[in-house]
């Protein structure tokens, strides 16, 4: 007879076993998918695609781009930067 709150047999039942196995398959898998996405860039558009917004995988600005009509075309330089 097991032990109050233990398994029988000691160590680690068979199911439990598995559901490690799977854990760490799934945390190999979750860091594979995030360098793949790192090397990766997003673009989104508002207003109509008066600002346009690009982020890389690692959840960095890398561009912002505005249209001339929206802002004054000698400031468009600076804005973006």
């Amino acid at each position: 007879m097991a032990k109050r709150g233990g398994f029988p047999g000691g160590g680690m039942p068979g199911n439990m076993a598995n559901l490690m196995k799977q854990a760490q398959k799934m945390q190999r898998q979750m860091e594979e998918q995030q360098k793949e996405l790192e090397t990766k860039e997003f673009t989104a558009a508002a207003g109509g695609g008066a600002v346009e917004v690009t982020v890389s995988g690692k959840r960095e600005v890398t561009k912002v781009k505005l249209a001339e009509e929206v802002v004054d075309p000698d400031d468009i330089e600076m804005l973006e930067d």
